[in-house]
């Protein structure tokens, strides 16, 4: 059935219709994206025995056969890395540094045969593909500039000044392995590659089977920018085989995903004595405060809870409104939501994609369901739309949504937000922090001292004040990640390279040794450093 021919139905689109009007772009196909030939070029190199393939959510159809490692591809995948490394790691850093520039200029002028193929693996909407070029090319351009700085030797206090000179030097940790998810195939795979490349290493990367192709085609890219192939090596397979394949062989594992299997990860590299970053779920709240614009407020709500249909670690599953506003903003909200267009197209104008697959769609539809059976009212959406695609699924506004139901709590990834009510900010901050999650938070408010003074006492790693997400994530030289169960280590700036980085502290020691010399015996020389210390106190030495 296409879009053209489906039934008739109330609820988020008055006709029942996807009402997006064809574009001429929208006219290619799957297959005219996803050729043979393409295949062939991206998988070139990638080990595997074994044969598997990946859909589209669009329409559930296959995309392609692709190729399955196994636990011995994934050691030889390593061993390759390991001796390409030993080569990239003398590369000199502005070397390094330059692939990335070039990667970000060859990634903007081809971005229309990576925005073909997010869309066909992940069913997003078109502009919010388009996030992740952005995301992927600041990223590039931001590491391609600083990582000379960030990785220089830096010259520190000595024990003893002027007789003490102190170094700290910045190596690469040797092997990266890389465990993607598949809501931004783009960003969170080579994206958060690229400052563990330039700072030297190597990386063994397991994307999600469904959507490697993009992936694969970022790799290409990198290649076709000055990377070494070797350095960059692909294995494709099921989670449970070869995740635990790349924690057992890494020297430091950057993991995206759930919080459960984000503990499995940190517990197998616990084991081995080896550096983890974790980047988890998220139950992420919008407090929209009782000064807020309330126009402003309810088109942020839209981008920050739909976007990619949901599917976003730090996109908003529940929403805060002062009791003051609830009312007028709901209805601004509810209106702007029912207005959202669903389309499939390789084009842009949809407001919304589709869910990624059959299990988000039942998780979306129980939560809803349930949430429905024990009480709650449906504002918006609340219902599947199986005539545009397979797992298509309407933006939804819950009301009256109480503690026993799964939505308060559990994390939806999906199209669906949550209203609540409160009297003061700091009822709404105590509601905003009752999670173990602790990833992003949004606040709307006129007064900007007041929005950054709520901010500073959410606790979660990054806070957007008259936003959703899209500031504190686009802002790459500031550390973005979770507190509590949202996960361990940041990306973006220093702290998002020198975590790819071992450090080591050089001191060299002239003139006189730290021990008794000149004659002192140990009773003078312990004198004679009491006196020392007291001294650098008194002149403020660090």
């Amino acid at each position: 059935m296409t879009d053209s021919q489906a039934p008739e139905k109330t609820g988020t689109h008055t006709t029942g219709t996807n009402p997006l009007a064809p574009a001429p772009e929208g006219a290619r196909t799957a297959a005219d994206v996803v050729t043979p030939e393409l295949v062939a070029q991206l998988t070139k190199g990638v080990l595997g025995s074994g044969r598997t393939a990946n859909h589209t959510p669009f329409t559930g159809e296959k995309l392609a056969d692709l190729p399955e490692s196994t636990p011995e591809d994934v050691l030889k995948a390593f061993e390759a890395a390991r001796a390409a490394q030993a080569v990239w790691e003398r590369t000199p850093v502005r070397q390094r540094a330059a692939v990335l520039l070039r990667f970000h200029d060859l990634l903007l002028e081809r971005q229309a045969e990576v925005l073909d193929l997010i869309q066909l693996e992940t069913g997003k909407a078109r502009l919010h593909a388009h996030e992740e070029v952005q995301a992927v090319a600041v990223a590039a351009r931001h590491y391609g500039r600083k990582a000379p700085a960030y990785l220089r030797p830096k010259r520190h206090a000595g024990a003893m000044p002027t007789l003490t000179k102190v170094t700290e030097l910045r190596h690469p940790r040797g092997v990266v392995g890389q465990i993607a998810p598949w809501n931004y195939p783009l960003e969170l795979s080579v994206g958060d590659a690229l400052p563990a490349f330039v700072a030297g290493n190597a990386v063994v990367m397991k994307p999600d089977t469904e959507t490697c192709l993009t992936a694969l085609w970022a790799r290409d890219l990198l290649i076709e920018a000055g990377l070494p192939a070797d350095v960059c090596q692909v294995v494709l397979g099921d989670g449970p085989v070869v995740g635990p394949e790349l924690v057992k062989h890494a020297d430091y594992v950057s993991f995206t995903g759930s919080t459960r299997t984000g503990r499995e990860v940190a517990q197998g590299a616990a084991a081995r004595l080896v550096g983890v970053s974790l980047e988890l779920g998220g139950k992420n709240a919008m407090l929209v405060l009782a000064d807020a614009d309330i126009e402003k407020a309810a088109a942020g709500a839209v981008r920050a809870c739909f976007s990619s249909a949901g599917q976003l670690c730090i996109s908003i599953e529940r929403l805060y409104v002062h009791e003051s506003i609830a009312d007028a903003f709901l209805e601004r909200f509810a209106a702007r939501t029912k207005a959202m267009r669903l389309g499939r197209s390789l084009a842009y104008g949809a407001d919304m994609g589709s869910l990624v697959g059959e299990r988000q769609l039942k998780t979306v539809s129980r939560h809803v369901e349930e949430a429905v059976a024990k009480g709650a009212t449906v504002v918006a959406g609340g219902v599947a739309r199986p005539d545009i695609g397979p797992y298509f699924f309407e933006p939804t506004v819950l009301d009256g949504v109480t503690e026993p139901m799964a939505v308060c709590s559990e994390e939806t990834f999906g199209p669906v937000v949550s209203i609540y009510r409160f009297s003061t900010d700091d009822e709404a901050i105590e509601q905003a922090n009752s999670t173990p999650y602790g990833l992003n938070a949004s606040v709307w408010t006129k007064d900007a001292r007041r929005g950054r003074d709520v901010a500073a006492r959410l606790r979660t790693g990054t806070v957007n004040v008259n936003e959703g997400y899209a500031p504190a994530y686009g802002s790459v030289q500031s550390p973005m990640g979770g507190m509590k169960d949202s996960g361990l280590g940041r990306r973006h700036g220093s702290e998002g390279i020198l975590k790819y980085t071992e450090a080591q502290t050089v001191a060299q020691q002239r003139l006189l040794p730290m021990a008794p010399s000149l004659g002192m015996d140990d009773a003078k020389y312990a004198a004679f450093m009491s006196r020392s210390l007291r001294l650098m106190k008194a002149f403020r030495f660090r």
